[in-house]
């Protein structure tokens, strides 16, 4: 049986609470759709957290589908990806801590995620 992600674990949230990142953060959405309706269900998410979004004032910067693997394994096909900037990591959280965040629609619409928490790197 595979191992599917779909909820950060306690020792990720810690990380994230630990990290010693100011300014944006870029969060990279690798997302594959349960077969059921998933992207369906997803879309209502996306709706449903638009305002939560827009309350922190994150913004959703790009969403483009998957259409192959060039590098990485061949078994993980995501349908999906998207990139949230959030103006702080304090944004994120206070977010997704949110008791009337919709998390779980976004759960029940995926098969299996990764979120990678991303900061732009400055260039000389």
């Amino acid at each position: 049986m595979s191992v599917t992600y779909l909820s950060p674990s306690a020792d990720q949230i810690e990380a994230i609470l630990a990290l010693e990142a100011d300014g944006p953060l870029i969060m990279l959405n690798m997302l594959r759709f349960r077969p059921d309706g998933g992207a369906e269900q997803y879309a209502e998410y996306v709706a449903a957290a638009t305002p939560f979004l827009a309350k922190v004032g994150a913004t959703i910067n790009y969403v483009g589908s998957v259409h192959g693997t060039l590098i990485g394994p061949g078994d993980e096909d995501w349908d999906e990806i998207l990139l949230v900037e959030y103006p702080s990591k304090t944004a994120f959280l206070e977010m997704t801590g949110d008791p009337d965040y919709p998390g779980e629609i976004r759960s029940g619409a995926l098969a299996d995620s990764r979120l990678y928490c991303t900061q732009q790197t400055p260039r000389s």
